[in-house]
């Protein structure tokens, strides 16, 4: 992100250094937050509930910690917390069934 061109303020070359931080920070709470998902979209496909209840559990703990730091929205957050929850409980109705 940052580049090796010179500011013309030294403030500047700052705020690019702190901009690619943040930038590399963000970056890696939102990867983090996909293997988390991933995570849980497997033990749905597999059927697991004990597995899939532990790895909804991750989720909503990435997805606060995003939206705290504000790496996505806190409605985002909310609105995949309630359809990733629908999920596990259609899997878990499902798995009831048969």
């Amino acid at each position: 992100m940052a580049s090796n061109k010179p500011h013309r303020l030294p403030s500047a070359a700052k705020h690019m250094r702190a901009d690619a931080r943040k930038h590399a920070k963000n970056m890696a709470r939102k990867a983090k937050l996909k293997d988390t998902e991933k995570a849980l979209n497997a033990a749905v496909a597999a059927g697991n509930k004990e597995e899939a209840s532990k790895a909804l559990s991750a989720c909503f703990a990435q997805l606060d910690k995003a939206a705290k730091t504000r790496v996505i929205h806190s409605n985002k957050a909310d609105r995949k917390k309630s359809r990733l929850t629908a999920r596990v409980a259609k899997m878990a109705e499902a798995s009831k069934e048969a």
